[in-house]
């Protein structure tokens, strides 16, 4: 089984997946830093490029796409707007996301950690018809 764990926040993306006692780790780093301007504009004001968070989620997705099980984590809103892509864009890969959980900033080792107990612990089947 295939299990893997997504931390993201609107900076980058962590992707982990875990085999035996070593881990693997892909960073995705979000394209935020674009600045555009336009004539005219207040010089203080930054703006995104419009698909900017549609780039930053489809390449996620892809570094995700092996998966049999994943795990979402992060600070703020960025993972729910990430889910919500998901489930529009790529919904076989939906299927794969088995929860969504907060966590502000954890260590690789925490999330590492959080992911092998989250896997490995039967208190996310509760709830669920088998």
């Amino acid at each position: 089984m295939n299990q893997m764990a997504v931390w993201i926040d609107q900076d980058e993306a962590k992707v982990f997946h875990v085999d035996g006692k070593k881990f693997d780790e892909a960073t995705v780093h979000s394209p935020n830093q674009h600045i555009h301007r336009h004539p005219g504009d207040d010089k203080t004001r930054t703006r995104n490029h419009p698909n900017d968070e549609h780039r930053f989620f489809h390449e996620v997705a892809g570094t995700l796409a092996s998966a049999d099980e994943i795990l979402l984590v992060g600070p703020s809103v960025t993972k729910l707007r990430f889910l919500r892509y998901v489930q529009k864009a790529v919904p076989a890969l939906d299927a794969h996301i088995v929860g969504v959980e907060t966590a502000d900033h954890p260590t690789d080792q925490q999330l590492v950690a959080h992911m092998r107990h989250y896997f490995h612990s039967d208190l996310r089947r509760i709830g669920t018809h088998t």
